[in-house]
């Protein structure tokens, strides 16, 4: 049974970094070209991969504890990178397993645009998910967080079942690790988004949630952790902003 979670973020992408231009510059739309699944990592993304390789290398995964390590990952690009470039910095040989379910959250029609884009081409579903709220608004064509959240709790019991496996390292995305974070500590829909108003998922952080034996819940150790990028003094990036209206 698994007793620990340890969920990366990916390292910056490049549509991060447009989007806070576009932001930034009062633009309606995201000038990203790839599809979502396709976003690289930028320039500093990959420098903070491989920073990540140093909290890789201080899991101590020679012998019985990287046999108990499984590692997971998103099929979109920049997570896959970010989770390939630590393992190698890392010089560790391990098995990734990508599943579909730990994609980026869909955001429809909703893609590529700012918040600006959103009220200027989208006032009725802006209003829409004013009234329905950040949690339950599903754009046409995309996702709400329960949407999100569903696919995380098929997830969670299928890793809880892994037999001979006590730790988990799950490369994916804010929005994902977010709704992790809601399942298994067992947050109600009010304390989930007072909790994301505070909180931004680190590009290339660490969250760490642990489970104790017996315990109905998993209890939240760290959250976005980053000390392996001041570490490697590699550079620490946000990108601030709402996220139902933005590339992650």
């Amino acid at each position: 049974m698994i007793r620990e979670l340890l969920l990366v973020r990916h390292g910056e992408s490049t549509a991060n970094v447009a989007a806070t231009a576009a932001e930034a510059a009062g633009a309606e739309t995201i000038d990203v070209a790839e599809r979502d699944a396709d976003v690289p990592l930028s320039e500093r993304g990959l420098e903070q991969a491989r920073a990540l390789g140093s909290w890789v290398g201080d899991l101590g995964l020679d012998g019985e504890a990287g046999d108990r390590t499984a590692f997971w990952c998103s099929p979109y690009l920049r997570a896959r990178q970010t989770i390939g470039t630590a393992l190698d910095e890392a010089g560790v040989d391990a098995t990734v397993r990508v599943d579909e379910r730990l994609r980026d959250r869909e955001l429809g029609v909703l893609d590529l645009l700012t918040r600006r884009g959103v009220q200027a081409l989208h006032p009725d579903e802006e209003a829409r998910r004013q009234r329905l709220g950040k949690f339950y608004h599903r754009p046409p064509g995309g996702e709400s967080w329960a949407d999100v959240a569903l696919r995380v709790r098929s997830l969670v019991r299928e890793l809880e079942a892994l037999p001979e496996t006590e730790r988990v390292v799950i490369a994916a995305h804010d929005a994902v690790i977010m709704l992790v974070v809601y399942v298994c500590t067992g947050l109600s829909e009010a304390d989930l988004l007072e909790f994301a108003r505070s909180n931004t998922v680190t590009n290339a952080s660490v969250t760490t949630l642990r489970h104790d034996e017996g315990a109905s819940w998993w209890s939240l150790d760290e959250f976005a952790d980053v000390a392996h990028l001041a570490d490697e003094d590699a550079p620490v990036t946000t990108h601030e902003g709402d996220r139902d209206v933005r590339p992650r």
